[in-house]
């Protein structure tokens, strides 16, 4: 489903920021992505939903090669991933709810095929009460969780996350996680980069740990 192969990253004439990275994430998996600061997640994880090209190596997303895709191409694969940045990357002029459907409405999706669930999901991640609500009135945390809710509208095939848990609370994170859960139950994919150490403790799902251009695994699974 995920499988990078001797993959490095540099940024123009800079050092590698990832250097002979491989890795491989079986379909419906669930990983977390650990390291210290400057590690180089956050590239690790544009490499994956494509924002970048690698400098050597090959990128494969569901059993397809996308390091050497054509624009157009990329374009219609993005569409099977969900991401969550750690900017948030909410349209403005939009209300929640208009945020959270977007990739419904691009998808030509009739609104009443959706509404309902839309307002369940947007219940579940507490913003029930913000469906009218503009992005620059919403408080960091709110914006995170209209941004995982827009992540996950779609049931996407492959979810990744930068610190999605990173400006709330800690019951709301454990709340984000759970729906995480329940869309790796149904088949998801899930690669979720945090620093919280009580997350992947409380939720036994394996982690890689990415430190000095090296990946490790933890948990449960790797001793299966």
């Amino acid at each position: 489903m995920i499988r990078l192969e001797n993959v490095s990253l540099r940024y123009q004439d800079g050092p590698d920021v990832l250097q002979d990275i491989s890795l491989e994430l079986e379909e419906g998996s669930f990983h977390f992505l650990s390291g210290p600061s400057g590690a180089g997640k956050t590239s690790l994880l544009r490499l994956i939903f494509l924002a970048h090209r690698p400098s050597a190596g090959r990128v494969f997303l569901l059993d397809k090669d996308v390091s050497r895709m054509k624009r157009k191409q990329l374009a219609l694969m993005r569409r099977q991933l969900g991401v969550v940045f750690q900017d948030f990357r909410l349209i403005d002029h939009l209300s929640v709810y208009e945020n959270v459907t977007l990739p419904l409405r691009i998808a030509g999706v009739r609104e009443a095929n959706y509404r309902a669930n839309a307002i369940e999901l947007l219940e579940w991640v507490g913003l029930g009460h913000q469906l009218k609500a503009h992005p620059a009135t919403l408080s960091g945390g709110e914006q995170q969780r209209a941004a995982i809710a827009r992540s996950v509208i779609t049931r996407p095939q492959i979810i990744i996350a930068d610190e999605p848990t990173g400006n709330v609370d800690p019951d709301m994170g454990v709340r984000l996680i759970r729906l995480f859960n329940e869309l790796n139950k149904m088949g998801t994919t899930l690669l979720i980069a945090t620093h919280d150490a009580q997350l992947w403790q409380h939720f036994p799902h394996p982690r890689l740990h990415l430190e000095n251009h090296h990946i490790s695994m933890f948990g449960a699974e790797v001793a299966q």
